[in-house]
Parts: structure tokens; sequence; C-alpha cells
């Protein structure tokens, strides 16, 4: 499933995306969130599984699947921009604000903002059309929502 997705969001016009997938191009998402301060910590990958589980209404075994799939994209994906695309042609815009909420979850789990973890999440609200406001009120939401431990 890996290799073949990845091909599909390389690709000039990539195919789209079935649901799954999508699930684990967002999980991709939040891990490259997680990894991109050069820390992938326990919280941040409780936190990971706590957006699936609540966005998605997966099982706690199925989000742990998905993020041990995610992990594997990620780490053979080039750029943000390709889960972002996956994500922005298969989800609708009034979903697109939770994903990025998601994010900032993820950002903060480990109890540090860091710039790079910051400009991929501008980068990713850019490329799914969510504007600076929204990625703002994003961020204060999931400040207020509880932590995972």
């Amino acid at each position: 499933m890996i290799s073949n997705f990845l091909r599909s969001i390389l690709s000039e016009k990539p195919d789209p995306i079935s649901t799954e997938e999508s699930h684990v191009a967002l999980a991709a998402l939040l891990v490259r969130i997680a990894r991109s301060d050069s820390k992938y910590e326990k919280s941040e990958i409780e936190t990971i599984k706590h957006v699936l589980i609540q966005q998605y209404e997966m099982s706690e075994d199925k989000a742990i699947s998905t993020i041990e799939k995610a992990e594997e994209l990620e780490a053979e994906a080039p750029d943000t921009v390709r889960f972002t695309r996956a994500l922005k042609n298969t989800i609708p815009y009034e979903n697109r604000k939770k994903i990025i909420e998601g994010l900032w979850q993820v950002a903060l789990a480990d109890g540090a903002r860091d710039s790079e973890e910051d400009a991929i999440i501008r980068l990713a609200a850019q490329l799914l059309g969510v504007t600076d406001v929204e990625s703002a009120l994003a961020r204060k939401s999931a400040e207020a929502s509880p932590k995972t431990e």
C-alpha cells in the first residue's frame, strides 16, 4: 500500500485517494510535524493516536496501525506538499480546520513550540486553504484541549 500510495501522490496528476489513504496521509503529516524538531516522543505519538481516534472515530488498534503506515510513508516521502495536496483533494474545506488543529495538538504535545513545526503548519494551512486567522484559532483550541498522556 505504501509504495503505491507514495507513487500516486508523487505523480504529476495524482489519482484520487481512498478514505483509508487520506487517514494515512493525515497521520503522515502529523508524524512529520512530530519529527520536525528531531525528537519523536511518546507524548507526540499518543497525541497523533488521539487525533486519529477523535477525527476519524477509529479504534485504538486501527489508529496504531495507521500510525505505523504513516511513519513508513513519512520517512519515504520527499515533501509536505504531497500529503497536503492529497488531503485537500479528499477532505471538504469545513473539515480542514480540524486538520490544522490536530497539527497544532501534535506540535504542542511535547510542551514546546518549535520553529520547524510552526513552518510546516503554516505551509500546510496555506496549502489547505486555511487562513492565518483560522490557524491561530485552531492553535488556541489545541492549547485549550486536554493533553493526552
